[in-house]
């Protein structure tokens, strides 16, 4: 069997690892402080993208059977992203999620979502998450996002 230095390969992370490659290499945000779970992608043993998976950030949302996926971060490296995404859908399903959601800038054209089979739900809020009861900076963009969404399709063998 040879050597194909050119495949991406899936890698287990921690989330210090996925954290630094995150503020490394994120075009509009920082770091998380909770997670269930990452993927790391790698390509001839260089780390070429992360992502992290983790409870919904809308507390509405936090349903018990919902998972997030709060970054999905690539130096550029074509398929990276669509890699992520479907590792950590896989993963989110193994584990009994029924749903796992995300989100993009508006502005975002979503092609990697759209060709790992998401839908697109529609816009979300965006906005400052700061308050005059509860000061906060805002460290990510407060523009409107787009929610998506994949739900783990139900077989007849499920039921039985």
């Amino acid at each position: 069997m040879s050597h194909n230095p050119d495949k991406l390969t899936l890698y287990p992370v921690t989330l210090k690892q996925a954290n630094l490659f995150v503020n490394q290499h994120h075009s509009h945000h920082i770091q998380v402080t909770g997670w269930k779970f990452g993927v790391g992608i790698m390509k001839d043993g260089i780390l070429v993208g992360v992502g992290i998976a983790g409870r919904p950030v809308a507390r509405m949302l936090d349903d018990g059977a919902t998972l997030e996926i709060t970054r999905c971060c690539t130096i550029g490296e074509k398929n990276t992203a669509s890699m992520i995404y479907g590792a950590l859908v896989r993963a989110a399903f193994a584990l009994g999620y029924k749903r796992v959601i995300t989100y993009t800038l508006a502005d975002e054209l979503g092609t990697s979502l759209l060709a790992s089979n998401w839908s697109r739900v529609g816009e979300a809020g965006g906005g400052s998450w700061n308050r005059e009861s509860r000061a906060r900076v805002d460290k990510h963009p407060t523009g409107k996002k787009v929610l998506w969404e994949i739900v783990k399709q139900v077989s007849i063998l499920d039921t039985k």
